[in-house]
């Protein structure tokens, strides 16, 4: 049976502007028909939107939570300053802390997850902010510790050959070539999800990155509609792939905040219950990168699923709403508990 999904402009969620320490976020904003049981928090990563969350957002309504799905900062609907500090891991999740707050007040602790991008900050966050947690689950994204030693994009790509693409998007050449076009936009974005050209041609690969020759070449997009095509190269076109490519260029700025979390040369730990989604076939975050890390954490179920990077999309959205699913009403059932 096919997974319910919002459509672009969905009545079942408003669309909302917060002012974030001094920046304007845009986010989906839903609340269940019933009681509300809870708060979800839902965070997307490159090269998404809020929308990326279309296959679960009905799913957590459907369990009583309210739900908040931002933009991420450079994204969609909101701001996307030219300050690559303001994109740190940390200064994101002050922003999400204090939208959370706006939202549901001082005292009232949310489930938060995330994908791509988005695991990196729920991570973090748990860190960063443990007590407005229940509970954080990541799509895709393992848990790396803060590092005690700055690793430069360089040499993170010897160790990490699936993130060469990486050291092509923090550069000034993605930027240059793509800007704020939109075909060049609707290229990009359809072969990220799927679509190939004529003779199999592929727009992006972990090793390469983007490929500027192919973008005028991709065919039917595998993964979104026409419409949501558009509503993406919408999106994108208002302030351009900038903000985007920025969440790239700010190893530094993380290593320089991160290293306030280690304390007497120990790794910090995860209290908050957690979720870890690998899936099997994703290029850019393989399993094996996932292994070893609930050594960070207090109470860390590790599951895996088919599909590749973009597993909370049909078809594969199924089997991980799932897993999602399972862990959520753990949450809400006071099954698993916070150690804070």
């Amino acid at each position: 049976m096919a997974v319910d999904k919002l459509q672009p402009n969905d009545p079942r969620v408003q669309s909302a502007t917060a002012n974030l320490r001094g920046k304007t976020y845009h986010y989906l904003h839903g609340k269940p028909a019933g009681a509300v049981k809870g708060t979800i928090m839902l965070v997307h990563g490159w090269p998404d939107l809020s929308f990326g969350w279309r296959y679960q957002v009905p799913l957590f309504l459907s369990l009583g939570l309210q739900v908040i799905v931002p933009d991420c900062l450079g994204y969609g609907g909101t701001d996307a300053p030219q300050d690559v500090a303001l994109y740190s891991h940390k200064s994101v999740c002050d922003d999400l802390a204090e939208l959370v707050r706006q939202i549901c007040g001082p005292d009232e602790q949310i489930i938060l997850g995330g994908h791509d991008w988005g695991g990196m900050v729920v991570w973090r966050f748990a860190l960063w902010h443990p007590q407005l947690l229940r509970g954080v689950f990541s799509i895709c994204t393992p848990y790396v510790s803060p590092s005690p030693v700055f690793v430069d994009i360089a040499h993170m790509v010897e160790r990490l050959p699936n993130f060469a693409y990486q050291a092509q998007l923090a550069g000034p050449d993605v930027e240059r070539e793509i800007g704020s076009d939109p075909d060049k936009l609707r290229g990009l974005l359809k072969g990220m999800y799927g679509a190939k050209g004529p003779n199999g041609e592929r727009v992006f690969s972990v090793e390469n990155g983007v490929a500027f020759e192919h973008l005028d070449k991709m065919g039917q997009c595998p993964l979104l509609d026409q419409d949501e095509v558009e509503y993406y190269v919408k999106q994108y076109s208002r302030t351009g792939i900038r903000g985007p490519l920025n969440w790239y260029r700010t190893r530094k700025v993380n290593y320089d905040e991160e290293v306030a979390l280690i304390k007497d040369g120990k790794p910090p730990r995860i209290t908050t219950p957690a979720l870890m989604v690998v899936a099997r076939g994703d290029a850019a975050l393989p399993p094996r990168m996932s292994q070893g890390m609930e050594a960070n954490f207090d109470s860390l179920k590790k599951v895996e699923v088919d599909g590749p990077h973009w597993a909370l999309w049909e078809p594969f959205a199924g089997q991980t709403n799932h897993e999602i699913e399972a862990f959520v009403q753990g949450i809400l059932s006071g099954s698993a508990k916070a150690s804070i």
